[in-house]
């Protein structure tokens, strides 16, 4: 229990004051008086001051990378106590100083002289870092300013951003610190471009510090684009007298992995655009036209795809490359196609080569990336060059298209042969002269079908349907008509055999063909043996009465027998002829010496066909018969004897119809008749279009004209057509103007 006095003096210490009164037992009570405490007031500056020395001394060991004496929760609450007591302004100003003082004492050690730029600019990253981990624990004593002060105050710079300032002011802008930091940069970047390894996180260290500074685009960058310029402007001009294209290419390919590489590791993305475009523009850009004329035409003989498709993708890069590429594969493959179309010496060839080139063209398009103005090219480009050879072209597609239907050709089997029918078609489209290639392709397909030559029948037809599908039903009109008549001639064999009586060791089949679907075939006054001759007339007898009013008119040409040959005792054969070489062998069952005057009297083959016949039973792989003189070339004055020492391992032989080879006259009249029909042609075009506008000037008139026609011609030969309609008063001069032409209706 406490006594009186005490209590008084424990309440004087609490600042309670204490009164008595009387209680009823006569003793004094005593009253409890709470009264506020009175504080001393303090002074607020004297307080600032001693919260700031403990503040100083931690910035000042933080700097110098001391240990700091008080905990940072302590400095941090002096912090928030002072900005409490609202006197952040001071405390902002005071470590601004602080840190500028700081910052000033090591901008000479970061101009010292130093020779070697790799240790300097460790020397300046050290710092760099050094002052970044110092201004981290700057700013988590100093948070509760950032939150409060600088928050509240967007002109003020924060804690971190005040050490950013005043390391770019002090150290950065500094012209001696400055020079030796970008100049260091660039030579280390140069020596990584040479090849060198260089330290990629000093770099990256470094360029960091000046983005983050943002002094990276003024000090650096524009240098740096200056450096790349030079060095990759240099290299363009040297690399390309010295290197091959596609070496060339490669080290483009090369240069531009390089820089996305160092994009990647340490430079900063802004930077893509400006230095991609400066290699693609120094290294291709100013030397597309070098390029392409250097080595553009070995990339496409060579077929060296990824270059190809290397270079497409460097060119795409500019407004005008793909363009300028575009351009150039264009007259490549004019000029290479020419090479193949206008010489003669490569006729025999010359289909097979240009499916070939096509073939490397389709490969090679695989490298523009699906682009359709070099589809559009390619197809411009072949129709331009393979029209170059008028007509040439079209009968030598119609030829080759017979050497693969024709019988004995086991090149490809039926799958093979219709791509390769595909690819004929694709070289087709291209040709302006159809006309041209229907008269040839008519008459090969002809002597297929007359001589049983066809490799297959479905092969036909599927020549004929994609014939039908680009050209339409009228180009093919004649020729499944052709198709019909062998169809038909079946059928009139079959009656004429079950009405033939007469049972012998010779038959006959008799292929009917309408005129009009076939070509003409010249008339031929042969002599034939009396048995063929009478078979000949039962025929003619047994087809009037079946089909009257219809005339017969026979063509032997394309007439093939298969003939038995007893050639000595033991020495059988079967052999298969042309007609003209059965009837001259037919003689040598009377007699074994004839003359070819005799031959011919007995036979009345035309005079010519007559000695190729002779040339191929006497002078082939299958001589038959022997020549009195020596050489390939048939004379009047030769004796012909029948070979009786005559031996072949086969028994069934063919000798090589001569016949069937198309000689220059036949080519020469298919021409011809090809020219016949295009007159009609021109005439109908000039017609229909004079009939249309009334009157015409010349020029305008040959240009209508030629635009209507499907093949090439020239105007003098329009001219030629235009002066017969009006010598037959289709058209008539204008009396003001000859030039003026004027429809008469």
């Amino acid at each position: 229990m406490m006594s009186t006095r005490t209590s008084e003096q424990a309440a004087k210490k609490l600042g309670i004051m204490m009164s008595s009164r009387s209680s009823s037992n006569g003793q004094a009570a005593k009253r409890l008086i709470i009264r506020n405490l009175k504080v001393a007031p303090r002074n607020e500056e004297d307080n600032f001051l001693s919260l700031w020395k403990h503040i100083d001394e931690a910035v000042r060991a933080i700097h110098e990378s001391r240990p700091v004496s008080m905990s940072l929760e302590l400095l941090y609450q002096s912090v928030e106590n002072i900005c409490a007591e609202k006197k952040s302004s001071m405390l902002y100003s005071a470590l601004r100083q602080l840190c500028e003082e700081h910052i000033r004492r090591e901008v000479p050690k970061l101009t010292l002289e130093m020779n070697d730029q790799i240790e300097y600019l460790k020397l300046l990253n050290r710092h760099w870092e050094d002052h970044c981990s110092h201004m981290v624990m700057i700013c988590q004593i100093f948070l509760p300013l950032d939150r409060g002060y600088v928050l509240n105050n967007p002109l003020i710079l924060s804690i971190w951003d005040l050490g950013l300032d005043l390391f770019k002011n002090y150290i950065i802008i500094n012209k001696t610190v400055q020079t030796r930091c970008i100049s260091g940069l660039l030579t280390l970047i140069d020596s990584e471009r040479s090849g060198e390894l260089i330290d990629r996180s000093l770099v990256k260290s470094l360029l960091t510090m000046l983005y983050k500074l943002q002094l990276y685009q003024p000090i650096f960058e524009t240098e740096f684009i200056k450096s790349s310029e030079k060095l990759y402007s240099h290299e363009g001009e040297s690399l390309l007298q010295t290197f091959e294209i596609p070496e060339y290419l490669k080290h483009v390919e090369k240069r531009l992995n390089e820089e996305n590489n160092r994009l990647l590791h340490y430079l900063h993305p802004s930077t893509r655009q400006p230095l991609i475009n400066c290699v693609e523009r120094n290294l291709i850009g100013e030397h597309v036209n070098t390029i392409l004329q250097k080595g553009f035409d070995n990339l496409m003989d060579d077929k060296r795809l990824d270059d190809l498709k290397l270079l497409y993708n460097l060119l795409s890069r500019f407004l005008n490359g793909v363009e300028q590429l575009k351009n150039f594969y264009s007259q490549y493959i004019k000029k290479r196609g020419r090479d193949i179309v206008i010489n003669p010496e490569k006729d025999n060839t010359m289909i097979q080569e240009l499916l070939d080139f096509k073939e490397k063209l389709d490969l090679i398009s695989e490298c523009w990336n699906n682009n359709e103005k070099f589809t559009h090219a390619l197809k411009d480009s072949f129709e331009h060059f393979i029209n170059q050879r008028s007509n040439k072209p079209a009968e030598l597609i119609a030829k080759y298209i017979d050497t693969k239907l024709r019988a004995g050709n086991k090149e490809a089997t039926e799958e093979e042969l219709d791509k390769i029918l595909d690819k004929i078609m694709v070289l087709f489209r291209f040709i302006h002269g159809k006309d041209v290639f229907e008269a040839f392709y008519k008459k090969d397909l002809a002597k297929r079908l007359l001589v049983g030559k066809s490799a297959s029948v479905d092969a036909e037809k599927s020549m004929l349907s994609k014939l039908k599908q680009e050209c339409g039903g009228v180009f093919t009109l004649k020729l499944e008509g052709m198709f019909k008549d062998m169809e038909l001639s079946k059928d009139v064999m079959s009656a004429f055999e079950q009405q033939l009586q007469i049972k012998t060791s010779l038959s006959i089949y008799v292929n009917v063909l309408t005129l009009t679907h076939w070509p003409s075939y010249t008339a031929s006054n042969i002599i034939l043996p009396p048995e063929m001759s009478q078979l000949q007339e039962k025929f003619t007898e047994f087809y009037k009465k079946k089909y009257s009013g219809r005339n017969l008119q026979w063509q032997p040409s394309l007439g093939h027998c298969l003939v038995k040959g007893h050639i000595s005792p033991g020495n059988n054969k079967e052999f298969q002829l042309s007609l003209y070489q059965t009837l001259v062998l037919l003689l040598y069952n009377a007699k074994d010496d004839l003359s070819y005057e005799e031959i011919f009297e007995s036979t009345k083959i035309e005079e010519n066909e007559l000695k190729r016949t002779l040339q191929s039973l006497a002078c082939g792989k299958v001589p038959i018969l022997t020549k009195s003189s020596k050489g390939v070339d048939v004379h009047s004055e030769d004796i012909f004897k029948f070979n009786k020492s005559f031996t072949h391992k086969l028994y069934r032989i063919r000798i090589n119809q001569v016949q069937l080879k198309e000689t220059q006259e036949e080519n020469q009249s298919t021409n011809e008749k090809v020219f016949q029909d295009r007159q009609y042609q021109v005439d109908a075009a000039i017609v229909r279009i004079m009939k249309m506008r009334k009157s015409l000037p010349h020029n305008l008139l040959v240009t209508e004209v030629v635009g209507q026609l499907k093949f090439s011609i020239k105007p003098a030969d329009i001219k030629k057509r235009i002066e017969s309609l009006i010598e037959r008063d289709y058209l008539a001069r204008d009396e003001q103007n000859p030039n003026q032409y004027n429809y008469l209706a």
